[in-house]
């Protein structure tokens, strides 16, 4: 099973209460948050309803060793270390940590990493955040293109 980048781009400010709440079993509070979720019908059914406010695509498993390397995060805020990998994960390393999570084979909150990266602004800007992908924007889904933005937000 694949997992999905999907990340908020636009602020739930006036939206309808069933998209803010949507956003918030996402996971998603805040704009420019990341999280990593599985490509089921259940999950895309949520995705599609806030499709107005957040961009979602199939990540591969070299940004989400580049996303867990320098945004992830512990329980308590702590950095995740290379010794935290092989000791309390049991990884070899943040390779087959990550290949593990993409594939889905292990889930972040089971093994106690918070399922929220907290990203910056994209270096170059979005290119419009009020308009889909297809019609030049940077709202819905881009495939894997979503991979390029992760890149430029970290």
């Amino acid at each position: 099973m694949a997992k999905l980048a999907v990340i908020k781009i636009r602020s739930d400010i006036n939206a309808r209460r069933e998209v803010k709440d949507t956003l918030k079993m996402l996971g998603l509070t805040r704009v420019n948050h990341c999280v990593l979720v599985d490509d089921n019908e259940s999950i895309l059914g949520m995705v599609r309803k806030v499709k107005d406010y957040v961009t979602w695509g199939e990540v591969r498993a070299d940004v989400v060793e580049q996303l867990l390397a320098k945004r992830g995060r512990l329980i308590g805020n702590k950095k995740l270390t290379d010794e935290v990998i092989k000791n309390r994960l049991n990884f070899q390393s943040l390779a087959d940590l990550a290949a593990a999570i993409t594939n889905g084979s292990v889930k972040l909150d089971e093994i106690g990493i918070k399922k929220v990266f907290r990203l910056h602004p994209p270096s170059g800007g979005y290119k419009s955040t009020k308009r889909p992908v297809r019609d030049l924007g940077d709202l819905g889904y881009r495939g894997e293109k979503i991979n390029e933005l992760i890149m430029r937000m970290m």
